[in-house]
């Protein structure tokens, strides 16, 4: 049974994640159990997990993100306050917790984090999201970093990047900018779903082999490939 800490399980992605490792001993963390936009959070949630998992997290899956539009003619105090808050949730606090994790792993000869980016992190996203876009970036950056700064520690990172998925975030989303222009550019023809993007997470969480580790897992209909 691996032990493993998941977080923004609550809906979305991470309520389809949590099904697919629901057989494992899983700790999903929600907005109700601390906002990540504290600096205190981070440290709170795996100590409370740890304690849960009996002293051993195996696994970290960092998932729980915002995306919150900041227009470029917004109040300058306005849009700062909003890149710092994106930043702090969807980078800063994940990676906190990959820390904590590195340091926990070397204990026991190793474990996996698994991040959940986007596909913006490659592409970009609209001018109204560059903060998110920068903020996922940053997190594929961290993952490749990891991966290949603890390899020789048994410590394995990996990264999904999906493009739209069919929450309701993504829905908003969608129809505020026109769904079937948005859709026309995915050859699929339709956006993914949760379920799609929790089989990757399951399979790097659980089954990837070590080899893989530094990989990111584009899971986007073919509407970006690189």
């Amino acid at each position: 049974m691996t032990n493993i800490l998941l977080t923004g399980a609550s809906r979305g992605i991470g309520a389809a994640c949590a099904e697919a490792l629901s057989t494992q001993q899983l700790i999903g963390t929600s907005s109700a159990d601390g906002d990540l936009n504290d600096p205190a959070t981070p440290q709170r949630i795996w100590n409370s997990a740890l304690e849960q998992l009996g002293g051993r997290i195996d696994v970290l899956v960092n998932n729980a993100g915002v995306f919150e539009a900041a227009p470029v003619d917004l109040d300058h105090a306005e849009w700062v306050d909003a890149w710092e808050r994106t930043m702090r949730i969807n980078l800063t606090a994940s990676a906190e917790l990959c820390r904590l994790a590195v340091l926990h792993f070397r204990q026991y000869g190793g474990g996996r984090i698994v991040n959940v980016a986007s596909r913006a992190a490659y592409r970009g996203d609209s001018p109204a999201h560059w903060h998110y876009a920068a903020s996922k970036a940053g997190m594929i950056g961290m993952t490749k970093s990891i991966a290949r700064g603890f390899a020789g520690e048994g410590i394995l990172a990996f990264a999904v990047c999906p493009g739209f998925v069919m929450t309701g975030m993504a829905e908003d989303y969608l129809a505020s900018r026109g769904g079937d222009k948005l859709l026309a550019d995915i050859p699929l023809g339709r956006v993914a779903m949760p379920e799609e993007v929790a089989s990757a997470v399951r399979y790097l969480a659980l089954e990837a082999p070590a080899s893989m580790t530094g990989a990111v897992i584009d899971i986007n209909g073919a509407s970006y490939v690189r």
